[in-house]
């Protein structure tokens, strides 16, 4: 996506000799987009190889700031959008744009449904972003608090329409079911349309001040500056490739360091408590007995992190550890009232 600029002002208003000129900071901004996603994603993968003892990456914390990069990436189409057809539709570039982006979406799905049957990404953040930039046009030649309103209704619109009906396979890309579907990417036109549309209103009203100020003057000197404004310029390519490089180098890694012996360890203590609770347990008795029993597992190498399965003697033998763990809390418990 490019970040050139046409004002669309007389020869003698200010920042009018600027235009069609790239302004580096939007590219920068994009750059600093990608930096926060190859962090999250390294997250991620740490987790998925079971490097880290939990994938921190799935945590509320974790989700929040999935959401906050993906929201700011599509801000950035909209202001993209602005960069490249504010004066008007440019035909071929806007195609050559949106074929190279549907074409990275499509290699994310098929790449995907390889790597993760169960959980491939049909509708992500690429495919979002390819609609939203053929959606999204008319509202680049529409007055700005009309775009702002459509983009809070968009934003709002899943905390007011839910429908079964909305839940068929082809109409999960819109995000207004009443499921969410099992996939690793799932980015549905509501709400984060209105995003995209909101990065419309900001650019409109926003890029003429930045390309009048000191901001939008900026040049990148430094080496580290110029390869941020790169990366930004060159964003699609770099968000295709840095996850694969990842996985390749963590896996290598986990191959020479095997896996974090805690790996696992939190999911076991949620799992362990909700089925003693669903047995007649007392929840509080059942955490501590998951963090016991767990504890003990460990202890005899009879944990598994990976999920192999027990032999018949390390099953019974986990099954009196449990036992054994819960029984004693219960009678501390029962010593105590």
């Amino acid at each position: 996506m490019r970040a050139d600029i046409a004002l669309d002002r007389p020869a003698t208003a200010p920042g009018a000799a600027l235009t069609r000129r790239r302004l580096p900071i939007v590219d920068a901004t994009r750059a600093a987009a990608l930096a926060a996603m190859a962090t999250y994603h390294t997250l991620w993968d740490l987790g998925h190889l079971r490097l880290t003892g939990e994938n921190y990456a799935g945590t509320p914390a974790g989700r929040l700031a999935a959401e906050l990069i993906a929201g700011t990436f599509l801000v950035l189409v909209g202001v993209g959008l602005v960069l490249m057809n504010g004066r008007g539709i440019r035909l071929r570039p806007t195609l050559l744009r949106l074929g190279r982006i549907s074409a990275a979406a499509l290699a994310v799905t098929i790449g995907t449904w390889v790597a993760f049957p169960d959980a491939f990404v049909f509708f992500g953040v690429l495919h979002c972003i390819a609609v939203a930039s053929v959606v999204g046009l008319p509202f680049l030649f529409l007055p700005a608090p009309v775009t702002a309103l459509a983009a809070a209704a968009v934003i709002a619109a899943p905390q007011f329409v839910r429908a079964p009906i909305l839940d068929a396979p082809a109409l999960l890309f819109l995000g207004l079911g009443t499921v969410t579907p099992r996939t690793n990417d799932y980015v549905p036109l509501f709400p984060w349309f209105g995003l995209v549309l909101s990065g419309i209103v900001l650019g409109r009203i926003g890029l003429p001040r930045l390309a009048d100020s000191r901001l939008g003057a900026w040049q990148p000197a430094s080496p580290f500056a110029r390869s941020a404004v790169f990366a930004g310029r060159h964003s699609l390519a770099i968000y295709l490739i840095h996850q694969p490089v990842l996985l390749a180098l963590l896996t290598g890694l986990v191959t020479l360091t095997g896996p974090n012996p805690r790996a696992g360890v939190r999911a076991f203590r949620a799992d362990y408590a909700t089925i003693c609770t669903r047995t007649g347990g007392e929840l509080p008795l059942c955490r501590i007995a998951a963090r016991c029993t767990s504890e003990a597992l460990m202890r005899e190498d009879l944990f598994r992190e990976d999920g192999r399965p027990f032999s018949g003697s390390e099953r019974l033998r986990a099954q009196a550890l449990s036992q054994g763990c819960y029984a004693a809390i219960e009678r501390a418990a029962q010593g105590t009232r």
